[in-house]
């Protein structure tokens, strides 16, 4: 039976799941929990709500999950997030990026600078993103050159000088010299992109802005995939599906799928005005999961939702019916044929694999 219960305040929600792998006495059985730090649906604010990101932890029963400790996107008040499961920034062994939008990387400098702050003898943390990728529009989105910046500003309002006054151990360059930079070619096939024991990350190419790239983190409790904002390479219909067929290849097989959705609420067939080029690249919950259904993953963890529970409006768009609620993604999820358990948000939704 599962039993879904809070584990850290009223808004987090704790999937349990059955005992699948037996320990020895001596040897506690591997575990895997995936939270979601952040789950605010793009740029825009709401009832505070951190902005996108996912931290997955492994470890085993003895360390409750804590002996590697992933996060992928940091959006805005991620630290805060981590800080509510008492993960500080000095203890992320590593960042993936899926892509360059502000929503998704707003927290990385408050996590680095935090970091430098009181951890600046390293270890580095690993970032690890795509490498500079051409858009067909003329620029160029570029992780290297973001975390190469990264404590600008903090460098030219003179706070790195003025901390360095005080402690002059800390590391001249500031937080972009506590990054260790591992950049990757996207491909249509999933690739290793980084390792770590029994634990390994493959990504995968896929569609949203220029340089999007989808992860998958392989354990020996369980697996789980990481969607970040993509859709489907056809940006609009009439398409089979909005979801990407990139993802879905990488998700075959995987425990849980951690995405972003949108409701068809916001729909060009509605009437609230939302603009159909962006409906159109993000994947709708019902395609979801169907997708989530074809994949055979168990789990189906909804983020970054667009709009979010209990918002009046998307940004400036207000939405058709009224506010959204969690029993409405739920149906939409449901609706694509999946049977397995969807969560739908909020910040801080756990889910642990398996049960102590």
């Amino acid at each position: 039976m599962l039993i879904i219960a809070p584990i850290i305040a009223a808004s987090v929600l704790s999937v349990i799941l059955p005992v699948v792998l037996a320990a020895t006495p001596a040897e506690a059985a591997p575990c895997l929990a995936v939270t979601l730090t952040g789950t605010m649906g793009g740029p825009p604010e709401f009832n505070g709500l951190a902005g996108p990101g996912t931290l997955v932890r492994y470890g085993d029963d003895a360390n409750n999950c804590n002996a590697l400790r992933l996060q992928f996107d940091a959006g805005r008040g991620t630290t805060l997030r981590l800080s509510q499961l008492g993960v500080t920034p000095a203890q992320i062994n590593a960042v993936f990026f899926t892509h360059m939008h502000s929503d998704h990387v707003d927290g990385f400098a408050d996590l680095m600078q935090l970091r430098w702050h009181f951890n600046s003898k390293g270890p580095k943390v690993d970032v690890v993103c795509t490498s500079d990728t051409a858009s067909a529009l003329g620029f160029t989105i570029s992780c290297q050159k973001f975390v190469t910046h990264l404590a600008d500003s903090y460098v030219h309002s003179g706070e790195i000088a003025q901390r360095l006054s005080e402690n002059k151990e800390r590391l001249q360059g500031g937080p972009s010299d506590l990054t260790h930079l591992m950049i990757f070619d996207a491909k249509d096939e999933p690739q290793v992109v980084w390792t770590s024991g029994d634990v390994k990350v493959s990504a995968i190419r896929s569609t949203h802005i220029a340089g999007h790239a989808s992860y998958r983190v392989d354990t020996p409790a369980g697996s789980v995939v990481i969607g970040g904002d993509a859709g489907n390479d056809k940006i609009a219909p009439p398409r089979s599906s909005s979801t990407s067929e990139e993802v879905e290849k990488l998700a075959r097989g995987a425990d849980v799928i951690v995405h972003s959705a949108i409701h068809p609420v916001l729909g060009p067939d509605g009437n609230s005005g939302f603009p159909p080029l962006l409906f159109n690249r993000q994947s709708a919950a019902p395609d979801l999961g169907a997708m989530a259904k074809r994949a055979g993953a168990r789990y189906l963890m909804l983020t970054h939702l667009i709009p979010p529970l209990g918002a009046e409006r998307q940004g400036p768009w207000k939405i058709p019916g009224g506010a959204l609620t969690e029993a409405d993604y739920h149906k939409a999820a449901e609706s694509g044929g999946f049977t397995g358990t969807t969560v739908v948000g909020p910040d801080l939704a756990t889910i642990r694999l398996p049960a102590k």
